[in-house]
């Protein structure tokens, strides 16, 4: 079309039109972008439909025909008119890699254009790390690139302080009027803007839409989306729960990647020795679980070290403590936010606090669950709501009030019947509580499912849990716990945790087990704290001998063993048996 304009207007220019005629009438120039943008804000302020008149300039050859207004200007109508947006807080990711069943399905439902009858909302959920963010980063380019009249708005509701932040950012670039009042509630100015139609049509990308108080109770950030039949919505999320409650349609869920997209993956920005070893490289996918976040924190503390798969993958096997440093570590990534650390572990330990905020029992379980097995866990095998402890006691108070009652109920005749009146409704009381248990237990399981920390089986009765999960929880547990012990001198508590925690071990994964070995020396070193000395030798002596059998003498885990015995027979005065063992 542009270059039909210039012909037309050289052919023209003998009779006397201008020759700036060849520029004005390109719609890409300076010119009418800035007359556009002029219409558009006016349009802002306006509730009629209104179609723009754009006068490029004069043309002599118009007025010698008496036809005014030929070849001097166009009519922009609304959608045109508006000036797009991009705000978006980040880079596009050039080592973006695969997932495009996943992109093309969302770009056939995320453009405001798909339906045009509704304002469409669309979630994104998984585990932490699984990479919800980066495809919907990528989703927000293949937008702009795809549709240019579309805006494309990032807001990330990681707290109400960065929500309201994305929403201001967003109120300046369409010019909304009272944003610098102080007493302005900027969300709700922002969604009323956002609701408008003449706004022109746009995608708001909610990302990390995790949290249940902020989305619903304080501050409802839920009550500040926007309603816009030229306007879409894309949530990313962890939180199966949130999804459901945002009424959203479809939920599409998004899973590891697969071997191959994890393997390039992880040999963007290493060299080509470092991931030669094809056996080790496929190995060590696996022990990650094809998760990306997982992936690129080793390949960068690979491209960090230059170490290669192999030595990463000894450094995964050697012990679940390792093995959580490794996941703890913390990497530059300019694909994620400044004020969020980007560990693995991290992202998993936020999601466990809103668990334990908003079910309590869900966490008791998952604490549970990380110390059984990793495959087909029994649903069974899970304690009653309550817990334990806390029946325990209300059982003894029980117990003590009967007694009493009873004591004073033996001269009195007609309190009996009342006794036996109360039993009965204590009786349906207890299966009151038991069906409440039933449901509270459903309701964990569902929560723990929702976060994928916990994985369905076709066996409706049983139940996996993600590998790293369990890794980063168990570390998580035993570092909280038995360490607040002994920091505050709880010592038997401590001793009590530990034993319990190597009783079930030895249960579960067998006397062998590294993880068992690992538990059997934090007994100890709990024991050495209490001058329980020979307890703690024997304990020392009996783990040693196992990780010299299972993993060699000269294994770290063996050496620290060795270096722990040597320090309690010390303790004891058996000097020349330490100097010995430390040989």
């Amino acid at each position: 079309m542009q270059s039909l304009a210039e012909i037309v207007t050289r052919l023209l220019a003998p009779v006397g039109s201008y020759d700036g005629i060849i520029a004005e009438l390109k719609q890409d120039t300076k010119s009418l972008i800035d007359k556009v943008h002029a219409f558009g804000q006016l349009r802002n302020k306006l509730d009629i439909p209104i179609w723009c008149f754009v006068e490029l300039c004069d043309s002599d050859y118009g007025k010698k025909l008496s036809i005014p207004g030929l070849f001097r200007g166009r009519v922009v109508d609304e959608e045109s008119a508006h000036k797009s947006h991009f705000i978006v807080p980040f880079g596009r990711n050039e080592d973006f890699v695969g997932r495009e069943p996943i992109l093309q399905q969302l770009l056939e439902r995320i453009p405001p254009s798909a339906n045009k009858d509704d304002c469409q909302r669309t979630a994104v959920e998984g585990l932490g790390g699984v990479g919800k963010t980066q495809v919907a980063l990528e989703a927000a380019y293949r937008v702009r690139d795809q549709y240019p009249a579309c805006s494309v708005f990032w807001v990330p509701a990681v707290d109400s302080i960065n929500f309201e932040k994305a929403y201001r950012e967003i109120g300046k670039a369409l010019c909304v009027q009272g944003l610098d009042d102080d007493q302005a509630d900027v969300k709700l100015l922002v969604k009323a803007a956002l609701s408008r139609d003449s706004v022109g049509s746009w995608l708001l990308i909610v990302d990390n839409a995790d949290d249940l108080k902020l989305l619903f109770t304080d501050p409802v950030l839920a009550d500040y989306l926007p309603f816009n039949r030229k306007g879409s919505i894309l949530f990313t999320t962890r939180n199966h729960e949130a999804a459901v409650r945002l009424d959203i349609r479809p939920i599409i869920t998004l899973k590891e990647m697969s071997d191959a997209e994890a393997t390039e993956l992880l040999q963007t920005g290493l060299k080509e020795n470092q991931t030669s070893d094809t056996k080790s490289t496929a190995s060590l996918l696996e022990f990650l679980a094809n998760l990306p976040l997982a992936i690129k924190q080793a390949s960068a503390y690979m491209a960090r070290t230059g170490i290669s798969t192999i030595k990463y993958l000894n450094y995964c096997q050697s012990s679940d403590k390792t093995m959580a440093k490794l996941l703890s570590k913390d990497f530059e990534d300019r694909g994620r936010y400044r004020d969020i650390n980007n560990p693995i572990a991290t992202t998993w330990l936020i999601s466990f606090n809103h668990v334990s905020r908003d079910m309590p029992l869900a966490a008791r379980y998952l604490e549970y669950i990380c110390f059984l097995a990793e495959k087909d866990i029994p649903i069974s095998l899970l304690p009653s709501g309550k817990d334990e402890l806390e029946e325990g006691e209300e059982e003894e108070d029980e117990e003590e009030e009967d007694e009493l009652e009873e004591g004073e109920e033996e001269d009195d005749e007609e309190e009996e019947d009342e006794e036996e009146e109360d039993e009965l409704e204590e009786g349906e009381e207890e299966e009151d509580e038991e069906e409440k248990d039933e449901l509270e237990k459903d309701e964990a399981i569902g929560i723990l499912k929702g976060y994928a920390f916990i994985l369905e089986r076709k066996n409706p009765d049983a139940f996996d849990i993600h590998r790293l999960v369990r890794l980063a929880m168990r570390n998580w547990i035993k570092e909280q716990l038995g360490e607040s012990c002994l920091i505050l001198g709880k010592y038997d508590e401590a001793e009590q945790m530990h034993r319990q925690e190597l009783q079930l071990s030895q249960a579960v994964l067998g006397r062998e087990h590294p993880d068992t070995l690992t538990s059997m020396n934090n007994l100890a070193l709990v024991l050495n704290s209490q001058g329980k000395y020979d307890e703690a030798e024997q304990m020392h002596r009996q783990a040693l001998a196992l990780r010299e059998a299972v993993l060699g003498r000269k294994h770290p885990s063996t050496l620290t063993n060795m270096n722990n015995l040597a320090k309690t027979l010390r303790y004891q005065g058996k000097n020349d048996e330490a100097e010995q063992v430390s040989r």
